[in-house]
């Protein structure tokens, strides 16, 4: 299999200029990439200065409806980055624009859809085809939101997961919690066969260090202590969040930011709830786990697994 070289993700990011501050880096909103832009940063992100070396890369974004995504260029960023798997939630499926992802003949594509008219959604986009394909979790409950696919490969069974979130005033925080324990025997079960990725939007800022302002957060969806504990009994089972494992104490990483408040990308105040989290049999074809904290076009970002598996 050809090897390739781990990306530099300050060149990558147009060597942007940062603002130093007293727990970390924080962007400059002048650097921002729009998807329309992105396209020129196409051959820097194939450039390498870093000799680890990967040959598997898994991205992962929620892009906050498929429409819109498009509309502002988002396959601009996936040519761009070129994954060999490309994992999308919060798609809102709209069969309509689904013919625009039809010229990039080096992707098989699958999709689920919710029962409700846009909303959630989930899609893999793959270079390869999967063995097998599995859209939800057999669960009539929870499956008609779609928000779990399952896409098996040689070395590893990938899951794609758009986590319910809490809403206001937790209204649906025992749903979550509920659900939260049905996709953990999901996984257990297939983690018993190979090893396993799970991937997307989990909904859940695990400790402090993964939201900027924990004080004011406690008794939010995505930090209250019954999501929190619920994501650690998750991990309990032999699985590591793989950023965390490689960067336990990098503060300022986010991979989500409120429309609700326009400054926050400024400001950098957002919750890292992006995370591939994997079978503790997979440490030892972890290369990197990167986020694109400039990157437009939705209020996440993406996020980006280095793997090899030779």
């Amino acid at each position: 299999m050809l090897k390739k070289k781990l990306i530099d993700t300050k060149k990558i990011e147009k060597k942007p200029k940062f603002e130093e501050n007293s727990t970390g880096t924080t962007p400059l909103v002048d650097n921002l990439i729009s998807l329309k832009d992105i396209i020129d940063c196409k051959n820097e992100f194939k450039e390498s200065s870093n000799e680890k070396e990967w040959n598997f890369k898994i991205a992962s974004w929620n892009i906050n409806g498929l429409r819109a995504w498009i509309k502002k260029g988002g396959i601009n960023y996936l040519e761009a980055e070129d994954p060999d798997i490309f994992c999308l939630q919060e798609t809102k499926y709209d069969h309509s624009k689904i013919h625009e992802l039809s010229t990039l003949s080096n992707y098989r594509c699958h999709w689920l859809a919710s029962v409700r008219k846009g909303y959630a959604g989930v899609g893999i986009m793959s270079k390869t085809e999967p063995i097998r394909v599995e859209y939800g979790i057999s669960d009539q409950e929870f499956d008609k939101e779609g928000r779990v696919m399952m896409a098996e490969y040689e070395k590893f069974y990938l899951i794609n997961s758009y986590v319910p979130n809490a809403g206001a005033k937790l209204v649906r925080l025992n749903y979550r919690l509920k659900w939260s324990e049905v996709l953990r025997d999901y996984l257990n079960k297939l983690d018993q066969v190979k090893p396993v990725i799970w991937t997307g939007d989990l909904n859940v800022a695990h400790n402090r260090i993964d939201l900027k302002y924990p004080n004011s957060h406690l008794h939010s969806a995505c930090f209250t202590i019954e999501e929190r504990n619920s994501f650690s009994e998750i991990l309990s089972d032999g699985y590591f969040d793989s950023f965390r494992y490689l960067y336990p104490s990098r503060s300022d990483a986010y991979t989500f930011y409120t429309h609700r408040k326009p400054t926050s990308r400024h400001t950098n105040s957002g919750w890292r709830l992006d995370y591939f989290v994997m079978s503790n049999k997979l440490k030892k074809n972890l290369v990197d786990h990167v986020i694109r904290p400039l990157i437009t076009g939705s209020d996440h970002v993406p996020i980006v697994l280095y793997l090899n598996f030779e």
